[in-house]
C-alpha cells in the first residue's frame, strides 16, 4: 500500500481508495472550490481557451476570490463542473487547483477526522 501521510495528521491517504469511490470529494453540499490566478491561467491553457472565456463559463467571483462553478445534481447535491459523472473522475486532474491537490490534508480535517473518514474511502488510520 502506498500510503501518503503528512505531518500533523493522524491519518493517511491510500490513492487506490479513489478506484472504489464515486467522487465524494467532488460531489456533495455546495461549497467553494478555490482557484487562484495562476491556476486559472494554467487551466485556460489546458482547455485551450482564453482566461476570459474560462471565467465566463467555469469560474465565479466570490468576494475577492474565485471559485470553480458547480452543477446541481439534486436537492442539496452538487458537483464540480469539471467532475465527469460518467467516468467518476476529474476531467482537469493534471491542472486541478491546490485545494483539490491537497485533499484530504486540510487543517479542518485535523479535528474532524470522522467526517473525512465518512467522505473518503481512501482514509486509513496510522
Amino acid at each position: 500500500m502506498n500510503l501518503i501521510t503528512q505531518e500533523g495528521f493522524s491519518f493517511g491517504f491510500d490513492p487506490k481508495g479513489c478506484d472504489s469511490c464515486e467522487g465524494n470529494c467532488c460531489i456533495g453540499e455546495s461549497g467553494n472550490i478555490w482557484i487562484n490566478n495562476s491556476e486559472i491561467e494554467n487551466l485556460a491553457k489546458y482547455l485551450n481557451i482564453s482566461v476570459d472565456e474560462l471565467k465566463l463559463k467555469y469560474i465565479e467571483k466570490r468576494s475577492y476570490k474565485y471559485s470553480i462553478k458547480e452543477v446541481q445534481l439534486s436537492v442539496n447535491n452538487y458537483a464540480c463542473i469539471f467532475f465527469d459523472l460518467e467516468k467518476k473522475g476529474c476531467s482537469i486532474y493534471e491542472v486541478r487547483p491546490t485545494q483539490c491537490r491537497t485533499f484530504p490534508f486540510w487543517d479542518y480535517f485535523k479535528k474532524n477526522i470522522n467526517e473525512v473518514k465518512q467522505e473518503c474511502p481512501a482514509i486509513k488510520d496510522l
